[in-house]
């Protein structure tokens, strides 16, 4: 039986490689704004992260996402990343 390769990302904050279902990608579209792809197939520059409350909290106050994805991420990404941690712990 063959075996099937695992995709693997690497988080912007941890810079820890982990499977891609596990990570959620942050994405800057074509047209200059940034959301979250849950489905992991827009178009646009991507960065992954880790959902857990302090690498949310570490990307906010350190800027990683910003850096990464060259553009000011709003803060209305961070609050709807939180909102997904919320409903994942329901």
């Amino acid at each position: 039986m063959k075996v099937r390769k695992i995709p693997m990302r690497t988080c912007v904050v941890t810079r820890e490689k982990c499977e891609k279902r596990e990570l959620v990608r942050v994405v800057r579209t074509p047209e200059g704004t940034v959301c979250i792809d849950s489905e992991g197939k827009m178009n646009g520059k991507g960065a992954y992260l880790k959902l857990t409350k302090e690498v949310i909290l570490k990307a906010k106050k350190s800027k990683a996402l910003d850096r990464a994805l060259d553009v000011e991420v709003p803060a209305s990404i961070y609050d709807e990343l939180e909102g997904m941690i919320r409903e994942e712990n329901n």
